[in-house]
């Protein structure tokens, strides 16, 4: 439709919802869409407006839950993605590029990349993209990483665009479907969300679990090797929830060679410019280098997180893995898991990074095996 009343009225109609095309200034293709009682439509996106259901905010490397972290400019849109999902089995979900506004409305712009598929259906590509990752084999012990794909307006799956606001859109993927699986990943230029299903969870350690496997470790009594103070991993409450700083018995480790301490001043092989005392550390992507009295290996040294996000976990195996530099503690299949997949960053770039606190990893492999000492009773 090109400027038709027909057109005028799906586009300021409240009640029809519709996706414009703008070709040109005097050139603009609408699509209406009808309703369909057997699924439900869930919409994400930065805007707080009431047709969002899931606002989402860009995520800050290394900050805390509930930190005020302030963001120069989102890259996230206001109206991201819509997922639709089937009312009835197996429930599918489905996800498409782009979100309607309050008034019911999608709307491309000149500069937004548009075409028209062989078929006649209009189709097109947000500004940033929106990016989807299937994991092969599904989000078990058993996963390795899919290839990222982008995702239409009408859900048609292409390959990458060479950044992320290129005109050009990327080759057809007729083999893959937008059809959402347990684990997939959704990245919004900004955040990125993992995608778990109802039987996926069923599958997958409780935070009860995650708080037996910590008074576990606990009930053990490992020891600093030197001090020989016995350590404690703290609650799985969120970092702030318990206070900036770490606690008096939490374990620390070295992140070059895994051997596990209590915190102690001493070893520095660096400047320490900057550094605070054990009040007030929370993280070691700043560390300064520091020898292990065990085996003399340099590297950072930080204090011990237990992920307490249940979700991102692969098994119910014991925390024995630590991902660096941040120091959060997991499973070895989950830190190995999430060291080889890549995420997106800015508009062109792909990094690893620690699930819980979205920090870079670094090091050989994103993670150590963390060595604890026994009593010596």
């Amino acid at each position: 439709m090109t400027a038709t009343p027909q057109a005028v009225k799906a586009v300021s109609s409240k009640d029809q919802h519709s996706i414009s095309y703008t070709l040109s200034r005097n050139h603009t293709v609408v699509v209406e869409y009808t309703h369909n009682p057997d699924t439900d439509m869930f919409q994400v996106g930065r805007s707080t407006e009431s047709p969002i259901d899931y606002v989402v905010m860009d995520t800050v490397p290394g900050s805390s839950v509930g930190e005020d972290v302030q963001v120069a400019q989102s890259t996230i849109s206001r109206f991201a993605c819509r997922i639709v999902c089937e009312r009835g089995p197996p429930y599918t979900a489905r996800i498409f590029a782009a979100g309607f506004d309050t008034s019911k409305n999608i709307f491309l712009g000149e500069k937004a990349a548009k075409w028209k598929n062989p078929d006649g259906q209009m189709d097109g590509l947000t500004t940033n993209g929106i990016l989807v990752m299937h994991p092969k084999g599904g989000f078990t012990e058993e996963s390795w990483p899919g290839v990222w794909r982008e995702i239409s307006v009408c859900g048609n799956v292409y390959t990458l665009r060479e950044t992320r606001s290129a005109q050009q859109r990327g080759k057809l993927v007729e083999a893959e479907s937008n059809v959402l699986q347990d684990g997939s990943l959704i990245d919004l230029c900004g955040a990125t969300l993992l995608w778990r299903t109802a039987e996926g969870l069923l599958h997958t350690p409780t935070t009860r679990h995650l708080e037996a496997l910590r008074q576990e470790i606990n009930a053990a009594r490992p020891q600093c090797p030197v001090g020989l103070n016995t350590l404690a991993f703290p609650s799985l409450r969120p970092r702030a929830a318990i206070g900036p700083g770490v606690e008096e018995k939490q374990p620390w480790a070295y992140l070059r060679c895994g051997h596990v301490h209590g915190h102690h001043e001493w070893g520095y092989r660096g400047p320490r410019a900057g550094v605070e005392g054990a009040a007030g550390v929370s993280s070691g992507i700043c560390s300064p280098p520091r020898e292990c009295p065990m085996c003399r290996t340099v590297g950072p040294y930080v204090p011990l997180w237990l992920g307490c996000e249940a979700g991102f976990y692969l098994d119910a195996g014991a925390p024995t893995h630590g991902f660096t530099p941040c120091g959060h503690v997991s499973s070895e299949k989950t830190a190995r898991y999430w060291a080889q997949i890549p995420l997106p960053h800015g508009t062109h770039a792909f990094h690893t990074a620690c699930p819980f606190c979205a920090t870079q990893l670094t090091g050989e492999n994103g993670f150590v095996r963390l060595i604890f000492q026994g009593p010596i009773d």
